[in-house]
């Protein structure tokens, strides 16, 4: 290396600057002095190289955003080498430069993977205008990952957490506590109270509201997956990666990354999991670069993760990592006050989505509301209101199967509620003939609590 790198330096970094670090290969000193003056003030920090050789050697062990590359360098060309670099797994932007061009070596320079190409000799507002133009296209590049990535699973958009009663004012000042400092926060709960809500309320009142939110269900990725969905990978990292792709990791940066059902991570991709929180850096599967994090991290479970981590079923030290603040959701039943909220909430919000008029819901209609046990939580709570919205009336008679639309005795005692439950869940088990996947889905629950349900019943 001709010139020593410049140590990191946030506070350098002009405003409206990205704070990246970039690598220059140039064999003539005038040009990397040239470019190292100009652009060392504006980003993170500045590296230089003389050759594809010393630049290919810096790589391997730091990661860079950009780099600006000639293309007639001693050795290997630069077009060569960005063609090496594409292939390799290397994601950044690059800008070939060179005194000598035509249209062919533009057209080649183009698609070896080249963001953009400007001829010697240029003035400092061009390539500053081209370090600009670099840093929107790979910002407009991750958003729109992120926004197809959102339309593609229905992610909700923010919204805000319904109920006046004392557990959630609870919830809500906890999360005002949290909310702005950049620790990994672990939300536990029972399925259908509303983690990802919460999660994606911590990110709207962070500093990083700004950034992006990606979310992934760890459970809905297989195992032989799980690791290039989060990390990425490089070409040729195993069969089938006929390409490099970017991880989850990489478009979350400067936002926050939401792992739901972390608990379903297989246990070798916890330590891969737990050495990139510890190290705020990751390698791409098949890549020897690492990448530097930028982002937070918050992770959500409907399990007990201390009784996971005593069944050997979960990392002790990564629970330990994420348990930093660790926010506990209550379940429905325990706020049962806030249910005439969130009905008049979820009606207000679906039924124009639907096409169908609100529905007026009584108050002996509400009692049966109000009695009942809600395993499946706020979710299976909406999801009522949906079905009752379609049909044109509350249909309490799904949670009651057999009983007359009257309210309870307000001495109804809680054996009866759990008998009551149970006769609900095994109506909806019946209706679809046994099917627990879809009966799960129905009473808005996992699969795994519904067979829990009925094991108990059957040891009863």
């Amino acid at each position: 290396m001709d010139t020593p790198f410049l140590p990191p330096s946030p506070e350098r970094t002009l405003e409206g600057w990205p704070d990246w670090s970039i690598l220059i290969v140039d064999d003539e000193q005038g040009m990397l002095n040239f470019l190292v003056k100009t652009l060392a003030p504006r980003c993170h920090f500045v590296m230089s190289a003389s050759s594809a050789e010393d630049g290919a050697q810096w790589l391997r062990g730091h990661h860079v955003d950009l780099v600006i590359l000639d293309i007639s360098l001693p050795g290997k060309s630069g077009v060569v080498w960005l063609k090496e670099l594409r292939e390799q797994g290397f994601t950044g932007e690059v800008i070939l430069i060179t005194a000598f061009a035509d249209l062919d070596t533009a057209i080649e320079a183009l698609r070896a993977g080249a963001s953009d190409f400007i001829l010697k000799p240029f003035r400092v507002p061009q390539i500053l205008n081209a370090v600009k133009h670099c840093y929107e296209r790979s910002r407009l590049r991750r958003e729109n990952f992120v926004l197809r990535r959102a339309v593609v699973t229905s992610a909700p958009g923010r919204a805000a957490l319904v109920g006046a009663s004392p557990a959630m004012q609870h919830l809500r000042e906890s999360i005002a506590r949290v909310a702005p400092v950049n620790s990994t926060v672990l939300l536990q709960g029972e399925s259908g109270t509303g983690k990802e809500l919460v999660a994606r309320e911590l990110h709207a009142l962070s500093s990083r509201a700004g950034g992006p939110f990606v979310p992934v269900n760890c459970a809905a990725v297989s195992p032989e997956l799980i690791e290039s969905e989060l990390f990425g990978h490089a070409k040729g990292a195993f069969s089938g990666a006929t390409r490099a792709r970017d991880g989850l990791f990489h478009y979350a940066q400067g936002g926050t990354l939401f792992l739901d059902e972390i608990a379903e991570l297989p246990l070798s991709i916890q330590a891969t999991l737990l050495r990139a929180i510890e190290d705020l850096n990751i390698r791409p599967v098949g890549s020897e670069q690492l990448v530097p994090l930028n982002l937070r991290i918050v992770a959500a479970t409907n399990r007990q993760l201390s009784e996971e981590v005593a069944a050997g079923r979960f990392r002790k030290d990564l629970y330990f990592r994420l348990q930093v603040v660790d926010l506990t959701l209550p379940p429905l039943r325990e706020h049962k006050d806030d249910i005439a909220e969130l009905v008049a909430h979820f009606i207000a919000q679906l039924a124009p989505s639907l096409g169908v008029e609100p529905l007026a819901i009584s108050e002996p209609e509400m009692d049966f509301l109000r009695q009942y046990d809600w395993p499946g939580n706020v979710r299976e709570l909406r999801n009522l209101i949906e079905r009752s919205l379609i049909l044109g009336s509350l249909n309490v008679s799904a949670l009651y199967p057999g009983q007359t639309r009257r309210p309870e005795a307000s001495s109804a005692t809680p054996t009866d509620l759990h008998t009551l439950e149970k006769m609900h869940i095994l109506s909806v088990l019946d209706s679809v003939q046994g099917d627990k996947t879809r009966a799960a889905q129905l009473l808005g629950v996992s699969r795994r609590t519904l067979e829990r349900r009925v094991a108990e019943w059957g040891s009863a």
